[in-house]
Parts: C-alpha cells; sequence; structure tokens
C-alpha cells in the first residue's frame, strides 16, 4: 500500500513510515472491516447499548498494540509523547483507518480523544498529564469536548455563555453544552470545557477559559443524546450536557484564564487535519463498493450491466479525480504543519476542512446511488458514512465561517492584484504604440504592424 503514496510528497515519509502503512492497511483490511459488523451487532440496539463495551474493541486493541499502531497521531518533532510520525506519514495512515468503523479507537486514535490528548499534552501541567493524559494515551479511559451551545450562535465561539466563576480555590460553572461527542460512553471520565471567565473584558478573546471537569462531578447532567440523521452513535454519542453549580478545583484550569481561544486553535486544527485524512480513507472505501457494484453481474438494469451505462463509468473517473486532488490539498496542509506548526498553516488547513467533506459526500453519495434502495440503509456502510460525514461540514466550525474567513484574507491581495494588471496595460498600450498596432474592440478590424 505505500507504493500508492503520491509522488510528491513520498519523499517525505520515511522508509520505516512507508513500513508501517503496508501495516496500518493490513489491520484495517484484515481485522478491522471484518469486525465492523461485529462490532454492530455487540452494540445492539437496545437502551443497554449506552452502557455497552463491545468486546471486540478490547481485542483488536490488543492486537494494534502487539502491531505498534497506537496513538500514531502526536505528531514528531511537537509532542515528546510522540511515537515518531509526522503529520505527513500519519495522514497516510489515517487514510487506512477512515476505511473502518472501528479501527481508529483500535489504534488510540478515535475523535474526540486524539484532539484533547492534544490539549492536555501541549497545555496541560505535569499533575493534569499525570491525572488524564497518562490513562487516555493507554485507552483507558476516554473523553469528550465540551464547546458547542444549543442557545447561542456557536459558530462565533465568542458567543460562548457557559459561566465560569471562581469562588476561593473552587471554580463554579454553569450553563448547558451540546454536541458533546463521547459524553455517552461509560468510558468517557473527563470532559474539557470551554466557558467564560472574564465577561468584562474588552478583547472578546480573552473572555475564555478551558476548565477539567470530571464526568462525575456532582451537577452535571446529560440531558439527552443526539441523533445524526438517525443514528444515535451509542454507546459513543453527542450528548445535551447542562452544569448547574458544578464545582471543580482551580488546579483544573488549563494553561490559564484567558486563555481558552488559543487552547481551541491549537486543538482544532490538527482535529480538523485528522476528520479530513479520514474522510479521504471513507471516500476511498465508498469508490470500492461502487466498483464491486457496478460489476455485479446479476444487475442489469435496461438490458445492460451498470458498468456499460456512460454515466456509471463517468462517476467512476471523476471521484478518482475528486479523492486524488483532494489528498493533495490534506497532505499540503500536514506537510506546512510539519514544517511551521499549526498556527502558520490555518489557510491550508481551512482548504482541506471545507474541501474533503464535500467531496467525500460527492463519493458516497454516488455510490448510495449507484446501490438504489439498498445504499440507503443498513445493508451496506454507506448511509452512514454519509452522515457521519456531513456532520464535518459543521464541526469544527462551519464551512462558511472558514471560508469568510479566506475570502476576506485572499482578497487583500486585491490592492496588488489591480496596480499589477494595470501597469501591465500600460505596458501593452506601449508596445502597442512602438509596433503600430491596436488593441482590437468587438467588431474593430484588427489593424497588424508592419514587418
Amino acid at each position: 500500500m505505500s507504493a500508492k503514496i503520491p509522488a510528491i510528497v513520498s519523499h517525505l515519509v520515511s522508509d520505516e513510515a512507508k513500513r508501517m502503512i503496508d501495516v496500518v492497511a493490513k489491520f484495517v483490511e484484515e481485522e478491522c472491516i471484518p469486525a465492523d459488523p461485529v462490532l454492530e451487532a455487540q452494540i445492539g440496539e437496545g437502551e443497554d447499548r449506552w452502557e455497552c463495551h463491545p468486546a471486540i474493541i478490547e481485542e483488536l486493541k490488543e492486537k494494534a498494540k502487539k502491531l505498534c499502531l497506537w496513538n500514531m497521531f502526536l505528531p514528531k518533532g511537537h509532542y515528546k509523547e510522540s511515537p515518531g510520525w509526522t503529520n505527513v506519514e500519519y495522514g497516510i495512515m489515517a487514510e487506512w483507518l477512515g476505511r473502518s468503523r472501528s479501527a481508529s479507537e483500535a489504534c488510540n486514535c478515535a475523535a474526540p480523544d486524539t484532539g484533547n490528548m492534544e490539549v492536555l499534552a501541549k497545555y496541560g501541567n505535569d499533575a493534569q498529564k499525570q491525572q488524564w493524559l497518562k490513562p487516555l494515551m493507554d485507552g483507558k479511559i476516554r473523553s469528550a469536548f465540551l464547546m458547542t451551545e444549543p442557545q447561542v450562535a456557536s459558530s462565533d465561539a465568542t458567543n460562548i455563555e457557559l459561566d465560569i466563576r471562581r469562588e476561593g480555590n473552587e471554580y463554579v460553572l454553569n450553563g448547558q453544552k451540546w454536541w458533546s461527542s463521547g459524553a455517552g460512553d461509560p468510558r468517557c471520565k473527563i470532559y474539557i470545557v470551554m466557558g467564560k471567565t472574564d465577561r468584562a473584558n474588552r478583547d472578546p478573546y480573552r473572555q475564555q477559559s478551558v476548565v477539567l471537569v470530571p464526568a462525575d462531578t456532582p451537577g452535571v447532567k446529560i440531558e439527552r443524546m443526539l441523533k445524526v440523521y438517525g443514528y444515535d452513535d451509542a454507546p459513543h454519542g453527542h450528548g445535551h450536557l447542562t452544569f448547574s453549580n458544578v464545582r471543580v478545583p482551580v488546579s483544573n484550569m488549563v494553561l490559564g484564564e484567558g486563555r481558552g481561544f488559543e487552547i481551541i486553535q491549537g486543538r482544532l486544527g490538527p482535529g480538523r487535519i485528522h476528520h479530513a485524512m479520514r474522510s479521504i480513507g471513507a471516500s476511498e472505501k465508498a469508490l470500492d463498493w461502487m466498483l464491486m457494484r457496478v460489476n455485479d453481474d446479476r444487475k442489469k438494469p435496461f438490458g445492460k450491466l451498470l458498468r456499460e451505462h456512460g454515466v456509471i463509468l463517468e462517476w467512476i473517473a471523476k471521484s478518482r479525480i475528486e479523492i486524488d486532488s483532494a489528498r493533495l490539498i490534506v497532505l499540503n496542509a500536514a506537510h506546512k504543519m510539519d514544517i511551521l506548526g499549526p498556527k502558520k498553516a490555518l489557510k491550508e488547513i481551512a482548504e482541506a476542512k471545507v474541501l474533503v467533506p464535500q467531496m467525500a459526500l460527492t463519493v458516497i453519495d454516488r455510490a448510495i446511488q449507484s446501490f438504489g434502495g439498498a445504499g440507503v440503509c443498513q445493508d451496506t456502510p454507506l448511509a452512514n458514512s454519509w452522515a457521519g460525514i456531513r456532520t464535518l461540514r459543521l464541526a469544527d466550525g462551519p464551512d462558511e465561517v472558514h471560508l469568510q474567513q479566506m475570502g476576506r484574507n485572499e482578497n487583500k491581495r486585491g490592492k496588488e492584484a489591480t496596480q499589477r494588471i494595470q501597469w501591465q496595460r500600460e505596458k501593452t498600450a506601449g508596445l502597442m504604440k512602438k509596433y503600430g498596432t491596436q488593441t482590437a474592440q468587438p467588431g474593430a478590424r484588427i489593424r497588424h504592424a508592419k514587418m
């Protein structure tokens, strides 16, 4: 599988990473994908699914550990806890993880734990790392990230209003959060919560802070679990939580009061790329399923095999082009993160965040269409995959927010572009005069210079 690494980044991937990519691919194809239906069966459909911890996951985790497929996401050169892979190298590995429902968790590379571990590794103090980062990296517990709120426009994070007030040696939290992914899992032991500690601060980006809240803290209540196009993602889930006079020690503050925006930018940048990497893998899987369907000799609409219909071949070709193009966008962002860090790669990360889910939805939708009715039911993984990736156009900031910021930044070149074009036009006029010719106008006869 390492032979398929795009030539433009092949030199950025070490020989050991190439070997490991082959190990990841083999593990996903031969262990995880066959286990996915078992995972769903063990979760079941009853109310007890929220308390379920599928045995197949623990079995896969043990296999992954033996293969050294563990916590691959922490990039080399940025974290002492890193296993030694760059963002580019992990990006190619994550593609394979994205092909399977169980693979990311099996390798301890599942969201939101990856982003939460990066927060603790980058911003946490020694005590916080010992209490929470270590068990997370060992795969003994899981976590949730609580930022979005139902009563405000959370696409503008300055609107977030969960109150964090200091009283003596404690912080008291009051408010609500939703889309708290992972909150339903009984193994979720820690919430990373963003709220306001200083509403009066004139700088709206210094009003926010991030605190660690153990999931069993009195006053925390899971009001309901939210569905994504009918899927509740049990036992992981997406929770709507309320905080009523929730008290935690001041030592649970991450980095310091007013540092919330700094923390979430450090967290969400890599998280967006991880989602994009996995979405590339989901797209490849969807294309595989489409190829299987259109080559099924039993399916002959209007007397011809599906592959004999021109529109189908066009879907396949477009999907190949779109996946390969999106992959280069993702790897470009990953490489810039490797050399300059996430803060210097915001544009490239935003490009990937916007482009890749849209591409993936298009490819998956084509695969669904090729299956007809079977594509929208539980007989294929396509409907579930589409629903999950559709949320990514909202998660970690809606597309529109990123597009607006990218548009503003790009438009800063307006004056420069105008001056350059005007200078070129003036030079053209001078050349026209020199050679005794003129610019052709609509309907005008072109004059040619004498040679």
